[in-house]
C-alpha cells in the first residue's frame, strides 16, 4: 500500500502531516500528488467532498513554493468564508515546519482592516473568496503577478453562487505561465468551460465516474403525503436516536419553520440559513461541530463550505432542484471511509426524481417505509437501555445517595426494578405512539412498489388533448389552476401523450375539479375508468409520451409540513380539541421527549 513517504514530499511535511496522523494517501491524493509534482501542465480533479481534496493539491503545491520569496506564488480560491477558513488552517498545519511560510486567508464577513495588515508582507499562499479578493485587488493590497499555482476548489460551488464573473477577472490577472489546478464533486458544462478556456493541456482525474456518488454512502427514501413530510421526519429522527446530521431545506422560510418546529418539539436543533448575521451563523456553526446540536436545518447556499466530520445523515425534507445539489448534499456524509446514510422524504409526484438521480449519479435508492409507533418506541427502548449499560458512574459523588435508595428498594426484587425503569420510559412512548397514524404513501402497495389504485383517495382524470395540441406539465397545471381558481388542489401524477392529458386529483377535491370544467366546450374532461385507458393505448404511449417527476418539468412542491408534538399531556389534549400543529390534525399523535437528548 502506498504511503506518504513514497510520494517524495520534503521531509519537513512528511513531519506535519505524520503528527496529524496521515498513513496513506486517499485515492484523490494517491493520483493528484505524484501529477502535481512530476508535471508542468494543469489538473481537473473531480471527487467528492471530503476525500481528501485538500492535502491533494494543498502538499504538492507547498513542496513546490520558495520559502523565502515574499511573494504570493499561490492563490487558492474558495466559495465560502467557512471553506476557506478551514483549507487555510489545514494548510497552516501542513506548513507547520516549512520555515519562512506564512498563509492567509481572506474573505467577506471579516474586518477588512485586519485583513490589510495580514498582507502588509505578502503571504506565499493566499486563500480566498472571490469578492473579497477582487475588493483587494482593487484597493492595491493584492499582487497576483507572480502566482505560479492557483487552485479553484469546489469550483462547482463557486459556479451556483454566482461568481463566474469574479472567477474570470482572477484569472485574467495571474500570469499565463501558472499551473491551474480545479477540483470539483460535478462537472457542469460551465466547468468544462473554464477548463478549455484558462487550462491549457490539462489532465482529468477522476475518483469514481463523472457526477457519481460516493460509494460510502446509503441511499434511502420515504413515500409520504405531502402534507405528512414534517412528521415522516421526526419518525425517522427518532428511529435513529444518535443521529448527527443536516436536514436541507429548499427555502428560508421553510428551513426556519422546520427548525423552529424541532425545537419546540425538544430536537437539539438550529437553523442556518441568509438571514442569520455572521456572528448567529458562527454561533449555529460551532454548536454543530461541537455536537451540541444534533440536527442542523440548512438550505444549500447557507451550507456551501460547511465543512463537519462524522455526519451520520443527510435528510433531503425537499428533494434539490438539480442532481449536482444532490450530489453535493450526499457527500457532506460517508466522508474519510466511514458510511453515511442520505434520506428524502418524498411524496408521490417525485418519484421520477429518484429515478432520474439514481441515473445521474449511478446509485440505485431503497424505498422504505416510514416506521410505525411501536417500531420508534422499541428503537428508543433499545437505546436508552444501551446508554444505561455504558454510562459512566461518578463512584465518589454518588456514594452519599445509595444507603437511602438501597433503603428504598431492599424490598423490591431486581427483576422489578428493572421492569419498572423501563416501563417509566416505554410506558411513556407508547402513550404517544399508540394512535400513531401510518404515514406511508399507498401504504398498501408499498412492499411491491405498485402504483396505487387511486379508487379511495385519489381519481384519475383526462383531458381529451395531449402534446400535439400544445399541452404540457405547466400548461396543464395553468388550465386547472385558471378553472377552479384554488392552487391547494392537489395535482399528482400527470401524464401527457400525444391525444390526451392525465392526472390525479385527491378524491375529497374532485368534485371541485368537475364543477370548474363542467360546461365548457374548449376541453373535455372525463374520468379514466379502467388502467387500459389510464395511460392510454399503447401506441399513444409509445408517442413522445411524459411523465412528471424528472427535474426538467416538475412544479416546485407546496411546502405543507404535518405534525406537532408537545410533552405536556395538557397541552396535547388541548390540541386534539382544536387540531393545531405545525399542518395537520394528526399531529398530536406523535411523541418528542422534550430534553432528552
Amino acid at each position: 500500500m502506498l504511503t506518504f513517504q513514497d510520494l517524495l514530499l520534503k521531509q519537513e511535511i512528511l513531519r506535519s502531516i505524520s503528527e496529524l496522523g496521515y498513513e496513506n494517501p486517499t485515492p484523490i491524493q494517491e493520483k493528484i500528488i505524484p501529477h502535481i509534482l512530476a508535471n508542468q501542465g494543469d489538473v481537473v480533479g473531480l471527487a467528492q467532498t471530503g476525500t481528501g481534496k485538500t492535502a491533494a493539491f494543498g502538499l504538492p503545491t507547498l513542496n513546490q513554493i520558495d520559502n523565502f520569496t515574499k511573494k504570493t506564488q499561490a492563490l487558492v480560491l474558495a466559495p465560502t468564508r467557512e471553506l476557506c477558513v478551514q483549507i487555510a488552517n489545514d494548510l497552516k498545519n501542513y506548513a507547520k515546519y516549512l520555515q519562512g511560510v506564512k498563509v492567509v486567508a481572506v474573505y467577506g464577513g471579516e474586518n477588512i482592516v485586519a485583513q490589510f495588515k495580514q498582507l502588509d508582507v505578502p503571504p506565499q499562499v493566499l486563500v480566498a473568496t472571490p469578492g473579497r479578493l477582487i475588493d483587494l485587488i482593487n484597493r492595491g493590497k493584492v499582487d497576483l503577478s507572480n502566482v505560479d499555482f492557483l487552485v479553484l476548489d469546489e469550483a462547482d460551488e463557486m459556479l451556483n453562487m454566482g461568481f463566474l464573473d469574479d472567477i474570470e477577472t482572477i484569472l485574467q490577472r495571474t500570469p499565463e505561465t501558472r499551473r491551474t489546478m480545479l477540483f470539483s464533486a460535478t462537472m457542469p458544462k460551465e466547468i468544462a468551460n473554464i477548463s478549455k478556456r484558462y487550462m491549457k493541456d490539462y489532465e482529468e482525474v477522476a475518483v469514481g465516474k463523472r457526477n457519481s456518488g460516493s460509494d460510502n454512502v446509503e441511499h434511502i427514501y420515504y413515500l409520504v403525503q405531502a402534507k405528512q413530510r414534517y412528521l415522516a421526519l421526526k419518525r425517522i429522527v427518532d428511529l435513529n436516536p444518535d443521529i448527527y446530521g443536516i436536514v436541507f431545506c429548499r427555502t428560508r422560510q421553510e428551513t426556519k419553520e422546520v427548525a423552529e418546529h424541532l425545537m419546540r418539539d425538544g430536537y437539539n436543533a438550529d437553523a442556518l440559513h441568509g438571514d442569520l448575521s455572521q456572528v448567529q451563523r458562527d454561533s449555529v456553526m460551532q454548536k454543530f461541530r461541537i455536537r451540541n446540536l444534533q440536527l442542523l436545518v440548512a438550505t444549500d447556499v447557507a451550507a456551501r463550505g460547511l465543512d463537519v466530520s462524522d455526519l451520520t445523515h443527510v435528510i433531503n425534507y425537499n428533494l434539490p432542484p438539480d442532481v449536482e445539489s444532490y450530489t453535493h448534499r450526499s457527500g457532506r456524509t460517508g466522508r474519510a471511509n466511514k458510511r453515511g446514510i442520505s434520506v428524502s422524504i418524498i411524496n408521490l409526484k417525485e418519484r421520477g426524481k429518484i429515478k432520474e438521480i439514481e441515473r445521474i449519479i449511478n446509485r440505485k435508492f431503497e424505498q422504505q417505509p416510514v416506521p410505525n409507533g411501536l417500531e420508534v418506541c422499541k428503537k428508543q427502548l433499545f437505546y436508552l437501555v444501551e446508554k444505561m449499560q455504558n454510562v459512566q458512574v461518578n463512584e465518589e459523588q454518588i456514594a452519599s445517595y445509595m444507603p437511602t435508595i438501597y433503603r428504598k428498594l431492599q424490598e423490591m426484587p431486581k427483576e422489578e426494578v428493572i421492569k419498572r425503569f423501563v416501563s417509566m420510559e416505554f410506558n411513556r412512548f407508547l402513550d404517544y405512539y399508540q394512535d400513531a397514524v401510518d404515514l406511508n404513501a399507498a401504504a398498501e402497495n408499498i412492499a411491491s412498489g405498485k402504483r396505487r389504485s387511486g379508487k379511495a383517495d385519489r381519481i384519475r382524470f383526462k383531458f381529451n388533448m395531449g402534446e400535439k395540441h400544445g399541452f404540457n406539465f405547466k400548461r396543464v397545471l395553468g388550465i386547472i389552476n385558471d378553472a377552479t381558481n384554488d392552487k391547494s388542489i392537489n395535482i399528482g401524477d400527470i401524464e401527457i401523450t400525444q391525444k390526451y392529458s392525465f392526472f390525479d386529483i385527491d378524491a375529497d377535491q374532485a368534485p371541485k375539479v368537475i364543477d370548474a370544467f363542467d360546461g365548457r366546450n374548449d376541453i373535455t374532461l372525463s374520468i379514466v375508468e379502467n388502467a387500459r385507458e389510464k395511460s392510454g393505448n399503447k401506441k399513444d404511449r409509445n408517442n413522445k409520451g411524459n411523465k412528471s417527476g424528472g427535474y426538467t418539468r416538475d412544479r416546485k412542491p407546496e411546502h405543507r409540513s404535518g405534525g406537532d408534538r408537545d410533552n405536556k399531556r395538557r397541552n396535547d389534549r388541548n390540541d386534539r380539541k382544536t387540531g393545531s400543529g405545525f399542518g395537520g390534525k394528526n399531529s398530536n399523535k406523535e411523541y418528542r421527549n422534550r430534553g432528552r437528548r
